[in-house]
């Protein structure tokens, strides 16, 4: 009996792990399409490319996966399945129509909620208790093709986006480990997926990190894990300079009056939030590199810092 056979488009630690849970279950992977490395990012993550190669596996890197080229040399390989696993451009009609048991996505929220891009970072930046990963079926819309399973997992009030990442990817593994006999033999499910309004998430910008300091302290604490490094940072004006906030955490404390501002007290440094209370700085940097807030936390006490 042949084996099943699949096209992989993937990236980052999702991408490293289905193709592994693919070929753990012994379906032929022809070929593997990856992202081209960016020189100005900085990879925290996992190597598709470098993991397909040490399974002897062929791997392209175009500059766009929808060329006439492409879709020639996919057709050629008469894939049974086609994959996309975090791949970083949606595939065109031509492509989906390829594979014939089906093209399908992992994406990294319990869908229809979280459509689009950046969905563990969204999540956490609305307050979210739980994200996962969703395994459904491509279609020319984004995201919105029918499901065939998902996993949740929690995210904890302290959780920042890499740590919820680490959850996804492994419910990411659990869902298409547990979906691939159905596929294999044409007998998964296919649940319709509601599009729901106002769930869908465009790409998130480095601007968008900057912390307006006037809100209550859980949204501002929401957006520094949302946007915790390896990402690009939550930021703001501390004293009349450019700080990067990367750790923060809630604090029964209220804050003196006096407005917002970086205050200490208890040897610790303190936010004064828009709500009244305060919100602990645990970690945070300024252009000279990291800040030393045990040692600056007795001169806060004395002389606050105003926040802009």
């Amino acid at each position: 009996m042949s084996r099943a056979r699949a096209v992989v488009f993937a990236y980052h630690d999702v991408g490293v792990r289905c193709l592994k849970t693919l070929l753990s279950a012994e379906v032929e992977v022809p070929l593997v399409v990856t992202v081209p490395d960016d020189p100005g990012e900085r990879q925290w993550y996992a190597s598709v490319a470098a993991t397909a190669r040490e399974y002897g596996l062929a791997v392209s890197a175009p500059a766009d996966c929808n060329t006439p080229e492409l879709l020639r040399a996919v057709s050629a390989l008469q894939p049974d399945l086609l994959f996309s696993f975090y791949y970083r451009s949606m595939l065109g009609a031509p492509l989906l129509q390829v594979p014939r048991r089906g093209a399908l996505n992992m994406h990294g929220s319990l869908l229809p909620r979280y459509r689009g891009r950046a969905p563990v970072n969204w999540a956490i930046l609305r307050g979210e208790h739980e994200s996962g990963a969703t395994l459904h079926y491509m279609v020319a819309r984004a995201d919105a093709g029918d499901i065939v399973d998902s996993q949740a997992v929690p995210i904890l009030l302290d959780d920042d986006a890499r740590d919820v990442f680490a959850k996804v990817t492994v419910a990411a593994e659990m869902v298409l480990a547990r979906s691939l006999p159905g596929l294999l033999a044409g007998t998964a499910p296919r649940r319709p997926q509601p599009i729901l309004a106002g769930e869908y998430f465009g790409r998130r910008r480095p601007e968008d990190g900057r912390i307006d300091w006037t809100r209550p302290a859980l949204e501002i604490h929401n957006l520094v894990r949302a946007v915790a490094p390896p990402f690009p940072g939550a930021f703001g004006n501390v004293g009349g300079e450019s700080w990067k906030i990367h750790r923060t955490r809630l604090s029964a404390r209220a804050s003196p009056a006096g407005g917002a501002r970086l205050f200490g007290v208890d040897g610790g440094c303190y936010i004064a939030a828009g709500d009244g209370t305060a919100l602990q700085l645990l970690a945070a940097a300024n252009a000279r590199g990291p800040i030393d807030l045990a040692a600056l936390a007795p001169q806060l006490a004395r002389e606050p810092l105003p926040l802009s």
